[in-house]
C-alpha cells in the first residue's frame, strides 16, 4: 500500500510542479492533499492535520501542541509564497524542515515533507527536474544526512535562529547534484566526470 500510494503522490507532485504558474500558492490544503495520498487505507487520518498529541520516538524534538499546528502551518505557507523569489534550494529546504518540525498529522509527515519539498524544488524552478533517482528516493537510501540535517535546523530555531536550515541546503544541493549527475550517467552511458 506505501509503495501504491507513493507512485500516486509522486505523480500528483508531478502534475502539480508542471502546471505550476504565478498565481499558484504553497497552501494547507495542497499539504493535506499530498498527505492524503501518501497514507490513504493505511492511516484514518488520511487528509487531516492532527487534533492530538503526538511523539516521536527516538528524537529529542517535540513536535508542537496539536492547538499551534494550524498557526505553524498557516505561517510555512506564509512563508513560501511571500519568499517565492529565493533560491530553490533554500525553499525546498525549509519546507523540508519546517514540516517535519511542526509534525501535522498523525502519519505520513517524512513522506510528505519530501513531496512537498521537492514539488517546491520543480515548481520554484519552472520545471520537472529530470531524474533516474529524485531526491526523495536519495533520501530514503540514506537517511542519517537527512535527519542530522533536521536536528541541526532544530538545534537553530530552539537558539532563537527563526530560520537556519543551511545544512539541509547542503544536503539539497548535494542531493541535487546527485540526481543531476545519475541523469547525464543514464543519457551517456558513462560515468560522469565531476
Amino acid at each position: 500500500m506505501e509503495s501504491r500510494n507513493g507512485a500516486i503522490q509522486f505523480e500528483f507532485v508531478l502534475y502539480t510542479a508542471k502546471n505550476w504558474n504565478q498565481d499558484s500558492r504553497f497552501t494547507v490544503d495542497l499539504l493535506c492533499e499530498l498527505q492524503r495520498l501518501a497514507v490513504t487505507q493505511i492511516y484514518r487520518c488520511a487528509g487531516h492535520i492532527r487534533n492530538d498529541a503526538v511523539t516521536l520516538d527516538g528524537a529529542t524534538h517535540k513536535p508542537p501542541p496539536f492547538q499551534e499546528v494550524p498557526l505553524f502551518v498557516d505561517e510555512m505557507c506564509a512563508y513560501i509564497n511571500e519568499n517565492w523569489n529565493l533560491p530553490a534550494v533554500h525553499l525546498a529546504s525549509y519546507v523540508m524542515w519546517r514540516l517535519n518540525w511542526i509534525h501535522p498529522f498523525f502519519g505520513g509527515n517524512g513522506r510528505t515533507a519530501r513531496a512537498a519539498s521537492y514539488l517546491v524544488l520543480c515548481a520554484r524552478l519552472g520545471f520537472v527536474l529530470p531524474a533516474a533517482k529524485t531526491i526523495p528516493e536519495l533520501i530514503v537510501e540514506d537517511r542519517d544526512p537527512y535527519y542530522a540535517s533536521l536536528r541541526a535546523g532544530d538545534a537553530a530555531y530552539v537558539q532563537g535562529k527563526k530560520v537556519d536550515v543551511s545544512q539541509m541546503e547542503d544536503l539539497m544541493s548535494s542531493l541535487l547534484a546527485e540526481q543531476l549527475v545519475s541523469v547525464h550517467e543514464l543519457a551517456t552511458g558513462k560515468p560522469a566526470i565531476i
